[in-house]
């Protein structure tokens, strides 16, 4: 029977003679856990080159086997007989030197496992792992650990730009988390050149080779070309190009008129005034609003949402594809939808003067915006105005227009809406968007700041009453035992909300998170004070990043950053798989159906908030692209930025000007040697004893931006001060 954990123990520090030669031969075979070793090459192992000390391997070796400690094999071959911790984690690979295991069963950064580079076992950022716990050296807190098993590949294909010489080839790949090159013989480049951007998938990687070796599966063409770098991300995050054919003639056979039978099942609100507003440039309109007064003087508002559902059926290859997609992606430049074209932006796009099928939510709602009845269920609406979010507020600012009293009055009342969301612990994020001017090429020339104005709010004001509507009425109907789709957001950690507290005091804003109940109120006080401020963007974001993820789920828990008890995504099935879900389920339900079983829409959930989180990390990319592209175009001077973040390798600063990121590494700051205080995530000068801290307003200009690597490297301006 092995021992229990025996060699995974603090031990004596600092052994002589006979322990110290069991202390060292328990911790290598321990740490070498499943490998067998004859006496020589322990030996050699533990570099023993005396008489003594191979004398005392014997003895040490004769003891640990007698107590069990260490196991002999018929072949005189020893072993660890540890009865060691193993976990299932994903790794997180920081950097070329280590990674950590994030277990699957903890979310807490100091329960993560360190694993050096060379105990990884070819595990790669994202990989599911077995890991084995190595023993405890005694230095600091942070466990260490040791890949058995790569369980999962999160990824075998790489987007990267190919560097050929004369016998071979080597892929650098762009993805900031793959620290290898990628080798590729020369019959497997299909034609790609020098220096072109290329998609690489790996084929093999034995252990003990420094590199894997791969083949390029698709040439995307020159590194820096704008489409190139598009598809390059694209590519990067495994979004599709094309939408399959089989899709597009599914889609296409649909009649483009409404059957009268489909009409004759369905309430008619084709006489109701009704109207969409949306971008400029939006082909795909999901969303109206209906509007009449009642006989008792309130109202009746109508949120009438495309009917995704009677085209996409279960069974369907449209359907198939909606599901692996699970959303649309916004790109910089380009829209890559989860619906095909005749779908999203005509047979369901809520268009003007057509009749449209849809599903909706419609609301008795008086002066005080109290709600005093609703209905829900399936309708037709003929849309009488295509409104932009510019052509509606000025008919709101003006008082004059098409449909201005109603617009004004929805206004009214989304205003207060949104008082008694706030008032009952809803928290304000309004963060700052940057959309870029790109001419003909693609080539930035310009940025936006995207300012939300009382139209945009009250669109979502009533979106959101939708949203919450049709989640309590599920969750009332069956006490919360019937499976559907909620959007979840779960209680912030205190003490990131702490961490962010002392970080937001270095710019003169107290904010206490000692109680759950004023979090809420705390972060609301301080939203309204950074409007406008240098810091308000980088607040914003770290605010944001301190809360929990939200995420799809059956489980009816509630939605913090709203203050609602049940909430889900109702409102845009024609971009959301899970609304296209949560339609089918209420549908179901409206009919008398019975509850179906829990876990398949679980999982369908999970594969949701999977999707959600590759299309915001490949929308984040392509405009940190454009970033960089930016500031390599900008013109050359000074620029005032906030640091925003500090590593032991380089402090992050966001330019103030352009909300562009960059970093400032340590290794360039030539005026003194720096010392990484990661308890105060500071910098200190050594000699002349200066402090670089989180929030600190800097001055920086931009030495070299790298376009493969979507990175932006800084410099100090006299002393960064």
């Amino acid at each position: 029977m092995g021992r229990k954990k025996s060699g995974f123990k603090n031990k004596k520090e600092n052994p002589t003679g006979l322990p110290k030669v069991k202390h060292q031969l328990t911790q290598f075979l321990d740490s070498h856990f499943g490998e067998e070793f004859a006496e020589k090459q322990l030996i050699k192992k533990l570099a023993l080159r005396d008489a003594a000390a191979k004398k005392s391997l014997d003895e040490a070796l004769q003891e640990l086997v007698a107590a069990g400690s260490i196991s002999k094999s018929p072949r005189n071959l020893y072993s660890s007989a540890a009865d060691p911790e193993f976990i299932i984690g994903e790794v997180d690979f920081v950097n070329a030197r280590f990674a950590f295991i994030i277990p699957e069963d903890q979310e807490k950064k100091e329960n993560d496992i360190l694993v050096k580079e060379a105990d990884l076992k070819t595990a790669l950022d994202g990989d599911k792992v077995r890991v084995m716990i190595l023993p405890h050296k005694g230095k600091g807190n942070k466990r260490e650990g040791k890949v058995l098993e790569i369980t999962e590949r999160s990824r075998d294909e790489f987007v990267g730009r190919v560097e050929i010489s004369p016998r071979f080839a080597f892929v650098v790949p762009d993805f900031k988390k793959m620290h290898q090159d990628i080798f590729v013989k020369k019959s497997d480049l299909i034609g790609a050149q020098h220096n072109q951007k290329v998609v690489v998938k790996l084929t093999d990687w034995k252990e003990g080779d420094k590199s894997p070796t791969g083949k390029i599966i698709r040439v995307l063409g020159e590194a820096g070309d704008h489409e190139v770098e598009i598809h390059s991300i694209m590519a990067e995050f495994g979004l599709p190009f094309e939408y399959p054919e089989e899709s597009i003639a599914e889609a296409d056979a649909i009649p483009d008129s409404i059957p009268s039978r489909e009409l004759e099942k369905r309430k008619d609100f084709r006489s109701v005034d009704t109207f969409t507003i949306d971008p400029a440039d939006a082909k795909d309109f999901d969303d109206a609003i209906s509007f009449r007064y009642l006989k008792n003087g309130n109202m009746e508002i109508g949120v009438h949402i495309a009917d995704v559902s009677h085209y996409v059926t279960p069974k369907s290859i449209m359907e198939k594809e909606a599901y692996d997609r699970a959303t649309s992606v916004y790109l910089v430049d380009r829209t890559i939808p989860m619906l095909p074209e005749r779908l999203s932006n005509g047979l369901c796009s809520l268009r003007p003067n057509e009749d449209k099928l849809t599903f909706s939510c419609v609301f008795e709602i008086d002066n005080e915006a109290q709600v005093k009845d609703f209905w829900i269920g399936r309708t037709v609406i003929h849309s009488d105005r295509r409104f932009s979010y510019e052509e509606a507020q000025e008919n709101m600012d003006e008082g004059k227009g098409e449909f201005a009293d109603e617009l004004i009055k929805l206004n009214t009342l989304a205003k207060k809406l949104r008082k008694e969301r706030f008032r009952k612990g809803a928290i304000n994020f309004e963060t700052v968007e940057v959309k870029f001017k790109l001419d003909e090429k693609g080539t930035p020339v310009g940025l936006l700041i995207k300012e939300r104005k009382d139209v945009h709010k009250l669109i979502e004001e009533f979106m959101l009453l939708a949203n919450k509507t049709v989640a309590q009425f599920i969750y009332d109907k069956n006490k919360g035992k019937s499976t559907f789709v909620y959007r979840i957001h779960d209680y912030p950690d205190l003490e990131k909300l702490n961490t962010f507290a002392n970080f937001a005091r270095k710019f003169g804003h107290d904010l206490k998170f000692s109680d759950e109940k004023k979090v809420a109120n705390s972060l609301n006080k301080l939203m309204d004070e950074i409007v406008g401020k240098p810091e308000q963007n980088v607040l914003e974001q770290l605010a944001i990043r301190s809360m929990a993820k939200a995420k799809y789920t059956t489980e009816p828990k509630l939605h913090f950053g709203l203050a609602f008890p049940h909430y889900t995504h109702f409102t845009s099935p024609i971009r959301r798989y899970p609304d296209l879900m949560v339609h089918r389920l209420l549908q179901h339900y409206l009919d008398g159906g019975k509850p179906p079983e829990n876990q398949a829409w679980e999982e369908k959930c999970v594969h949701a908030s999977e999707r959600e989180k590759r299309a915001s990390d490949a929308e984040r990319a392509s405009i940190k692209y454009k970033q960089v592209e930016y500031m390599k175009l900008a013109e050359e001077k000074d620029y005032e930025g906030i640091i925003t973040g500090i590593t032991e390798w380089g402090v992050y600063v966001e330019i103030t000007e352009t909300k562009c990121e960059g970093m400032v590494r340590v290794q360039d700051m030539t005026d003194d040697y720096y010392d990484f205080d990661e308890k105060n995530m500071r910098l200190i000068g050594s000699k002349n004893k200066k402090i670089i801290t989180l929030g600190d307003k800097v001055m920086v200009r931009v030495t070299r931006t790298d376009i493969d690597r979507r990175t932006i490297d800084l410099e100090f301006v006299n002393d960064g001060k």
